[in-house]
């Protein structure tokens, strides 16, 4: 265990020691030590986000609107791009390393003997800051699927699931009905719940049905499409969320929404000669969307930095994005899920002609030849993993 002088640095190479595996399914042993270290619960009034694309930015929008009315917030988010910091917020501000070790200490006293994944440790971190700081909304995004998920030993007064689509298949299931079936799980029966998108499958719309949940959906009880009235499907969730919560939604929070900024990564520009567009989208959904978004920059040629795990579904992603990509620049990422260039190659040169794909050994080198291609009339976009991303935002300095 860490001393008390340890370093944030000290404590989260310690979290990785913990556990055997980098991911564990279940609320068992969470919840042992979550009753522990608050036998009460969370205080507050709890929001759980799930779904598979769309959360980080349904949160920021929400938390965006309480704070504009003078409330406090906790928000928790996975994962980070740059710190680990970045995870939790309160009142908008990122924790400070000295009160993220505090926190861990704590966890660490509860646990004892349990045994607890890093993800599991840092949502109990997250909750003991909140109790702390006395926030009055926690909002607790999922890490993965919803009903097994750590942030799930909390509950809710709202559920939102922003939508359900494939991703994380080994662990959730092949088809949206078996995904959709985990991320119902952190409905409340009789409490009421928010579907961002206009398709829940019926996994979802069963469950809130048998446990009398009030589901709204986007497109048919609140919002419209995708950018409707100039408000993106995160940002129309998150108002309707803000308006279940019992505030109103008129001019005050509409202005609000169009000003409050967007989390790192997503979709975000850097101006520059050429300009650099950067995109945690990591699905074929958030590819799809993607494709959408590019469709509609003047720049061209659009020149990728793609580099993906192994996990994911590198077919769908590129046949997504095929006809908005001139040139596929693929980078080598780290770890045991990592893969590198020429694996991602085998995968997609059935779906992308071998003319527009470049292997390389790192993003830094995938970035330079990127920018080569892309001269000084197109842009270069960054998209396939939160850690592409992350090295791509600490080679370019921003």
């Amino acid at each position: 265990m860490p001393q008390s002088e340890a370093s944030l640095d000290d404590w989260l190479a310690y979290l990785e020691s913990l556990h055997a595996s980098e991911m564990e399914l279940g609320l068992d042993r969470v919840m042992v030590v979550y009753r522990r270290l608050m036998p009460e619960g969370l205080p507050g009034r709890v929001v759980i986000i799930g779904g598979t694309n769309g959360k980080g930015s349904t949160l920021a929008a929400l938390e965006s609107l309480l704070l504009s009315g003078g409330h406090s917030t906790g928000a928790y988010t996975s994962p980070h791009i740059r710190r680990f910091n970045e995870r939790i917020r309160i009142d908008g501000v990122e924790a400070t390393d000295a009160a993220i070790c505090r926190a861990m200490a704590a966890v660490e006293q509860a646990r004892r003997n349990v045994p607890l994944t890093y993800f599991e440790f840092t949502t109990l971190a997250a909750f003991w800051l909140f109790r702390e700081a006395g926030v009055a909304y926690p909002l607790l995004e999922v890490g993965l699927g919803g009903r097994l998920d750590a942030v799930n030993v909390a509950e809710p007064v709202l559920s939102i699931i922003t939508g359900v689509d494939l991703d994380h298949t080994q662990w959730l299931g092949n088809d949206r009905e078996q995904i959709g079936y985990e991320k119902a799980g952190i409905l409340r029966a009789a409490r009421p719940a928010l579907f961002g998108d206009p398709d829940p499958p019926a996994s979802v719309t069963d469950q809130a049905a048998a446990q009398a949940i009030p589901l709204r959906v986007r497109g048919r009880d609140f919002g419209g499409e995708d950018g409707h009235d100039g408000f993106s499907a995160p940002q129309q969730t998150a108002l309707a969320a803000f308006g279940m919560l019992g505030f109103e939604t008129g001019q005050d929070a509409l202005a609000t929404l169009k000003e409050a900024p967007l989390p790192p990564g997503r979709f975000q520009r850097l101006d520059g000669t050429p300009p650099v567009i950067l995109d945690v989208g990591h699905n074929p959904q958030a590819a799809r969307w993607l494709a959408k978004r590019l469709r509609d920059i003047p720049e061209r040629p659009v020149e990728a930095v793609y580099g993906a795990m192994g996990d994911k579904d590198l077919e769908g992603v590129a046949g997504a994005l095929a006809d908005v990509i001139d040139g596929w620049h693929l980078a080598a990422l780290p770890g045991s899920r990592g893969l590198t260039a020429q694996q991602v190659n085998d995968r997609i040169s059935g779906t992308i002609p071998d003319d527009r794909i470049r292997t390389t050994r790192s993003v830094s080198e995938a970035l330079a030849s990127a920018r080569e291609a892309a001269g000084t009339d197109g842009c270069i976009v960054v998209f396939g993993s939160f850690l592409t991303v992350s090295e791509a935002l600490a080679l370019l300095g921003s």
